[in-house]
């Protein structure tokens, strides 16, 4: 994660729960929000109902390694919280990564093509 860093404290997650836009798909829900630097924070929540703690890693490397991989399509100066569902954890790789890319586009979070 080049252009990012991570969301950590609670009260962060809590404010993008409660005033964040959000889009949901079968395997998570995207929340984001702007921010006031010109880098992103990311935060990934994956709750214990999906799994023991192997599995819930899994899930959290996998959408950790998606946004990695396409962080420069992203805008810069938001806040981003992908919270896993239970389906994600069937999921073939490629399903997530398509999934999350068109959840960011349904809210707009990709750069414009020049």
């Amino acid at each position: 994660m080049k252009f990012s860093t991570s969301l950590k404290n609670n009260y962060e997650f809590r404010r993008l729960y409660a005033k964040g836009k959000n889009a949901h798909s079968p395997y998570a829900v995207i929340y984001w929000r702007k921010n006031r630097s010109a880098r992103n924070k990311l935060g990934i929540t994956v709750g214990s109902k999906i799994g023991k703690a192997v599995t819930r890693n899994k899930v959290r490397r996998r959408y950790r390694e998606i946004y990695r991989l396409h962080e420069q399509e992203l805008r810069p100066g938001i806040d981003l919280v992908v919270v896993a569902r239970a389906r994600s954890v069937a999921a073939r790789y490629d399903t997530l990564e398509a999934d999350f890319m068109k959840l960011c586009r349904k809210l707009g979070l990709t750069r414009k093509l020049s």
